[in-house]
């Protein structure tokens, strides 16, 4: 291979190998989420991160801790302490817009685990569309949106 065309590959395998970090970020993010661990979303988001999610919007890393504490507390009707919900992730669409920046989208299938049987486990499914920014050399998501696909406000109606 000419030194141009090396480059070309490296630039490839570089940029694929920072979409798998983002892909990797965002499931940490449900994991951590799902398992009561919100304190530990400094691995996740930027110091000044903004979320926008069902509940409301939460902008700084402290503001994001605490709400999604709160949220695993609120749904944790069981008092189980073990997963009361599972946010999983699918689809990923990862776009490098720079050498430190990036966006994406991803589908989420928002599951609640304090239900019968009989009910289906589904509370919403909607799609995040994320900023992604390069913060000593690790990817962090400094802006995320979810878009609610189901259910619609008006879908009972």
């Amino acid at each position: 291979m000419s030194n141009s065309t090396d480059s070309q590959f490296n630039q490839r395998v570089l940029a694929l190998l920072d979409r798998e970090e983002i892909r990797n970020l965002r499931q940490h993010y449900s994991q951590l989420l799902d398992s009561n661990n919100a304190g530990r979303m400094d691995e996740v988001f930027t110091e000044d991160a903004e979320v926008v999610v069902t509940v409301g919007s939460m902008k700084g890393l402290a503001a994001i801790k605490q709400s999604l504490a709160d949220a695993y507390q609120q749904f944790d009707t069981q008092q189980r302490a073990h997963f009361p919900f599972m946010h999983a992730v699918t689809n990923h669409n990862v776009t490098i817009t720079g050498e430190n920046t990036a966006v994406g989208s991803c589908y989420l299938l928002d599951l609640v685990t304090d239900r019968q049987s009989t009910q289906h486990p589904f509370l919403l499914l909607g799609r995040y569309e994320d900023e992604y920014v390069r913060v000593n050399g690790e990817w962090r998501i400094a802006k995320t949106a979810l878009d609610v696909v189901w259910p619609h406000a008006d879908s009972d109606k």
